[in-house]
């Protein structure tokens, strides 16, 4: 039996989040009897519970704001070592979710090899770009980055994008890396057209199916929101722009309306969040296009679901992006006019257009990304 502990995700079940998504869906399809999972999750009280068969432990984070993360990932690796001793667990791999704590690689690492284990990192994507964060923290999750690729046995990147650059930048170190992607299913929202869940969240928000475009994500600078909103209302489309995310807990939102004035488009429509999965498929089916703007970050599981349900997306021109769509995908910068002139281009497509992409859309996650062989590949690497 092999015991692997899971630290840096919010936890499981999986609401919003590349981490919580891409845990969700290695515990749904796990396959090997080999395997336990061990999973940290993120609460106002510690206790432990079981969820598809993995060991999930709530950790108690206090509320210190930037830090929060990182006393999260150090109290949850400490309960894994604790966990690892009380129960004499046999050559156990933590894998570290994100390079959070690299000034403490080092000591955890040094515990956890005493305990015939194995560091194992995700070093996400550039955390230290992220518009979200003052200088000094950026040199700090950049410092972070360095450690944490220094003292891990192995890091796990879920972009080329992302090895290459730590293959690159870290060669004094000559780290050793692997590629898993994240995952998604092409398969149909189970959801009919006439379902009433469907009809009465269309009808709260005023939306009509295929005249709409579609937003979904954590509400974050970085995502380019307020490219994407300027330009939809810079576009003469008659449809509406949906964008289903967190705003009502993020002040971020409230400084976008201020510069931007979208409240004053009544095409723009901000529908909060939608968690039932079936729902927020047969939403993403219905849209006649998606807009995609994260530049930070390896493969987006948001992006992913987007290609396997709706026919045409757009997406910001950067790599992590261009490698995940290729072909399949139409792709703007942020330049001034670009979004706005492809979303006229979007809107000439006649449908066997829109049909073709929508196909090779579905091809690259057949080939590239199924849940089933993704969690097959971590199998592998966790059991070899």
């Amino acid at each position: 039996m092999r015991d692997v502990f899971i630290i840096g995700s919010k936890g499981i079940p999986a609401r919003y989040g590349g981490f919580e998504t891409f845990v969700e869906q290695l515990v749904r399809y796990k396959k090997s009897k080999d395997i336990k999972y061990h999973v940290a999750c993120m609460g106002d009280t510690f206790h432990e519970f079981e969820y598809r068969g993995c060991h999930c432990f709530q950790i108690k984070v206090p509320n210190i704001g930037s830090a929060k993360a990182v006393w999260y990932d150090i109290a949850a690796f400490l309960f894994c070592l604790k966990y690892i001793c009380r129960h004499t667990v046999e050559s156990p791999i933590i894998y570290v979710l994100a390079c959070r704590i690299g000034p403490f690689a080092g000591f955890l690492k040094r515990r956890i090899y005493h305990l015939g284990g194995r560091l194992f990192v995700n070093p996400d994507g550039h955390e230290w770009k992220r518009a979200k964060w003052n200088k000094f923290i950026r040199k700090y999750w950049k410092y972070s980055e360095k450690l944490m690729v220094k003292h891990s046995d192995l890091l796990i990147c879920d972009s080329k994008n992302i090895e290459s650059y730590i293959q690159n930048s870290y060669k004094c170190y000559r780290p050793k890396t692997a590629y898993i992607a994240y995952g998604a299913d092409v398969a149909n929202s189970r959801i009919l057209d006439e379902d009433e869940t469907l009809l009465a969240w269309y009808g709260k928000w005023n939306l009509t199916p295929q005249e709409y475009y579609l937003i979904v994500g954590r509400f974050v600078p970085e995502n380019n929101y307020e490219t994407m909103i300027r330009e939809f209302m810079r576009s003469k489309t008659k449809k509406k722009l949906a964008i289903i995310s967190n705003v009502e807990e993020n002040p971020f939102y409230q400084n976008l309306k201020e510069k931007t004035g979208f409240d004053k488009d009544k095409r723009i429509v901000f529908c909060q969040t939608v968690y039932e999965k079936q729902l927020l498929k047969k939403v993403r089916e219905n849209a006649w296009g998606y807009l995609h703007g994260h530049e930070v970050g390896g493969t987006n599981p948001s992006l992913l679901e987007a290609l396997g349900s709706t026919k045409v997306n757009l997406l910001l021109d950067v790599g992590f992006n261009r490698e995940v769509g290729e072909d399949a995908a139409l792709y703007w910068t942020k330049k001034k006019g670009s979004l706005s002139s492809l979303i006229q281009k979007a809107e000439e497509l006649d449908d066997t257009e829109r049909d073709v992409l929508g196909s090779k859309a579905k091809r690259r996650i057949l080939t590239a990304y199924s849940l089933e062989q993704i969690a097959k590949d971590y199998e592998a690497l966790f059991l070899g």
